[in-house]
């Protein structure tokens, strides 16, 4: 009988801890790469990044955000420009 017991009190205890993707979710990926481009990132976030996460997610996710960035920059310089009169 006290096996029994045993064996349901783990597996409540297994029901009850949260389950985590294997690796990071889209949004994680995008947050912890955002973070980077600015140089801050919690430490949790960090530790989660660099035991489950895939360096090409974040290399992907990295090259999208610098690829907005300059794209963005170029905007403004062209709608500064355009307001200049030059």
């Amino acid at each position: 009988m006290a096996s029994v017991a045993t064996a349901l009190t783990g597996t409540i205890d297994r029901m009850n801890q949260p389950t985590e993707p294997s690796t990071p979710t889209f949004m994680q990926t995008f947050k912890s790469s955002l973070a980077a481009m600015f140089g801050v990132q919690s430490s949790e976030a960090h530790k989660r990044d660099f035991t489950r996460g895939k360096p090409s997610h974040f290399i992907f996710m990295g090259i999208i955000l610098t690829t907005l960035f300059v794209l963005t920059v170029w905007g403004v310089v062209k709608l500064v420009l355009s307001v200049a009169g030059v």
